[in-house]
């Protein structure tokens, strides 16, 4: 039996049903869909600037970019601009989050890569500037 989130999943991303069906083999995307719509009333992502110096962007350290479990940036509780190469580097601890949450783990306890840096090494390594955020899931308001 297929849940109610699943079928608005499957909905909301235009499946057909036999791209349903494929979708159901194996188990671990229904586990996954059903604990992150769960999970999404809960939690956002943040990603919190920590360290920033010379950056082209305009990043600043305090500055936040809010998503979604899915991943996805939440625009209007962004900033205006947000620096592509930054925002390439939380693939990873996004994916850990997510994963954790889709198995009824907590979010945040994961080991590697809860600090991720723009790759732009900075000026004094033939760089421009530099960034570093910090990633973590947190309570939704």
């Amino acid at each position: 039996m297929i849940s109610d989130k699943v079928t608005r999943y499957a909905q909301r991303v235009g499946y057909t049903a036999e791209e349903l069906e494929t979708f159901q083999e194996g188990g671990h995307r229904l586990r996954q869909v059903n604990r992150l719509a769960e999970a999404a009333s809960r939690y956002s992502i943040e990603a919190e600037v920590i360290k920033a110096r010379n950056c082209n962007s305009g990043h600043c350290v305090g500055q936040k970019l809010i998503l979604d479990v899915d991943g996805n940036l939440i625009t209007k509780l962004c900033p205006k601009k947000v620096c592509v190469y930054l925002v390439s580097q939380f693939t990873i601890p996004i994916a850990l989050i997510n994963e954790r949450l889709s198995e009824g783990l907590e979010p945040n306890e994961f080991h590697f890569m809860r600090l991720v840096r723009c790759p732009d090494a900075g000026v004094e390594c033939l760089g421009y500037g530099e960034v570093m955020v910090k990633i973590q899931a947190v309570p939704r308001k």
